[in-house]
C-alpha cells in the first residue's frame, strides 16, 4: 500500500462491510483526523478508482453531476465527479458535505437508498450504480449551525463513523512514519498537541490537529528549529490574535526548552 494510514479502531473493517453490503458512509470528525486520508487509503485498499470533492457554497448539484458545454462548434456532455464514480464503479467521496448548496442533497439521497440511482435530468439517462460504486461523505459537527448541518432524512441513510484525534502512542507513531522524524520530536509534538487541546482559557476555532504536527514535524526533521517549525505550522494556523499566539509560543517553550 503506498497510502499510509494508522487505524484508531475498527473504521477499515467496518468500512469493508459497508462497501461489500452497498452501504453509503458518513465519516465526521474534526479537521485534521485523517478523515480523507482513510478514505484515499481504502480506495486503494479496495482497488477501485476515487473521486474526492471538496465541497463549498457555490457547489451544485451540476458540478457533481455534470453539464454541456461548447467545444468548437459542438455541444458535448461532461460527467460530474458524482457520474464518472457511478459509471466506473468507484469512490465518490464529498468532503465537508455541509458546505454545499441545498440541491446537492436531492441528487444525493436516491444513490444514498436502496435505489442506488442517478438521474440526468439534462441527457435524460438513468443510472443504476454498480456493485462497486460507494458514496461517502464528510464534515465536521463543531462547525455545524442551524444553516448548515445534515438534515436527519440525509443523515439516516448513511452508515456513520467518528473520527477523533489519535491517541498519544497512535499520534507519535503517525508522525514517525510519515516525516521520519525522530522519536523525540514526535514526542515533544505529541506532548504539544495535548497541551493545546486542553486549553479552556483560550479561545481558538479549531483545536490543533494531526495534520498540523505532520507539517511541523516535516519541517523540523529537514532542519528547521523546533520553534520556528511549530510557530509557522501551528501558531499561525491557529490564530491571527497576537496575543493568543504569543500565548501559544510560551507553551510550545516550555514543552520543547522544559
Amino acid at each position: 500500500m503506498s497510502i499510509h494510514y494508522h487505524p484508531q479502531g475498527n473504521e477499515i473493517a467496518l468500512f469493508e462491510k459497508a462497501f461489500a453490503n452497498q452501504l453509503p458512509v458518513l465519516i465526521k470528525g474534526p479537521t485534521g483526523v485523517g478523515k480523507t486520508r482513510f478514505v484515499a487509503y481504502m480506495a486503494e485498499r479496495l482497488g477501485v478508482p476515487l473521486y474526492t470533492v471538496a465541497c463549498h457554497d457555490d457547489l451544485t448539484a451540476a458540478d457533481l453531476v455534470g453539464r454541456f458545454l461548447i467545444r468548437g462548434d459542438e455541444t458535448v456532455w461532461q460527467d460530474g465527479p458524482l457520474t464518472r464514480a457511478v459509471r466506473e464503479g468507484g469512490i465518490c467521496y464529498l468532503d465537508e458535505v455541509v458546505e454545499a448548496r441545498k440541491d446537492v442533497t436531492v441528487v444525493l439521497h436516491p444513490l444514498a437508498d436502496h435505489r442506488r440511482e442517478l438521474f440526468l435530468e439534462r441527457t435524460g439517462e438513468h443510472l443504476t450504480a454498480p456493485p462497486t460504486f460507494m458514496l461517502v461523505v464528510s464534515y465536521n459537527p463543531g462547525y455545524q449551525n442551524f444553516l448548515k448541518g445534515l438534515k436527519p432524512s440525509t443523515r439516516q441513510r448513511f452508515v456513520a463513523l467518528r473520527f477523533d484525534f489519535p491517541l498519544p502512542e497512535n499520534e507519535r507513531a503517525i508522525l514517525i512514519a510519515e516525516t521520519g522524524c525522530e522519536p523525540w520530536v514526535a514526542q515533544k509534538l505529541v506532548h504539544l498537541a495535548q497541551a493545546i487541546r486542553g486549553l479552556k482559557q483560550i479561545d481558538l476555532e479549531e483545536v490543533i490537529s494531526t495534520r498540523m504536527l505532520v507539517y511541523a514535524a516535516r519541517l523540523i526533521a529537514s532542519g528547521v528549529e523546533p520553534l520556528v517549525a511549530c510557530n509557522a505550522a501551528i501558531i499561525e494556523a491557529l490564530t491571527d490574535e497576537r496575543e493568543v499566539a504569543l500565548g501559544l509560543e510560551e507553551i510550545v517553550r516550555s514543552v520543547f526548552e522544559g
